[in-house]
């Protein structure tokens, strides 16, 4: 089997990603990075469940140890003003890119610096992000550390994902991970603001 560096953003959304992979002949390696989850109870949460989902399934698990809230809103900040909450690019707010390509970019790094010729991300398995965009700098960065990027669209698991987390007893978040999207989570006013803005001018469902 191929080895494969798989990018975990958290131990739920890594269940259907590895058991596909596994049916494709891969072997999937486990990489935790992911600064912009807050906040620093979360973020250990999370780091735990990984770890614990990777020795419950048998896959090798690596771990970037450093809570960089800190780096992540200083990248951020430039994008995000009072009005990022109801102003959306595609849908989806302009910080989502740059956390895209601070994770994806530093998943292209580990795996040319540690022998892996190829990766791809849990990321891919969320209804809840811009897949085309993700693909995008995914590509990127592969080409620029000399990397292959595997795509593979694992929404179309995503109850059998929900499943296999609940059999397998993992904490389950209720929020993307980073600050503003903990608050769109729990504010009537902004989810009201995405609805407004989804039936106005896409005339598509929220989930």
């Amino acid at each position: 089997m191929e080895k494969i560096l798989l990018h975990m953003c958290c131990g739920p959304c890594s269940c259907y990603p590895v058991k596909k992979l596994r049916e494709e002949n891969f072997e999937p390696v486990g990489y935790f990075f992911n600064p912009n989850i807050h906040p620093y109870q979360e973020w250990r949460q999370r780091l735990r469940t990984a770890r614990e989902f990777s020795e419950k399934v048998g896959i090798k698990f690596f771990a970037d140890n450093h809570y960089g809230l800190r780096e992540y809103l200083a990248k951020v900040s430039s994008v995000v003003d009072e009005q990022d909450t109801i102003q959306f690019a595609d849908g989806f707010h302009k910080r989502c890119g740059i956390c895209y390509s601070w994770r994806l970019s530093e998943t292209a790094r580990f795996a040319a610096e540690n022998n892996f010729e190829i990766f791809t991300s849990t990321l891919f398995y969320s209804r809840h992000q811009n897949h085309e965009l993700m693909k995008k700098i995914a590509e990127h960065f592969a080409n620029v550390f000399g990397v292959k990027f595997f795509y593979e669209d694992f929404r179309a698991g995503w109850q059998e994902g929900i499943d296999l987390s609940l059999e397998l007893g993992l904490y389950r978040q209720n929020y993307c991970g980073c600050i503003f999207s903990e608050e769109e989570r729990f504010s009537n006013d902004l989810r009201k603001a995405r609805k407004k803005f989804f039936y106005g001018k896409n005339n598509v469902t929220v989930i």
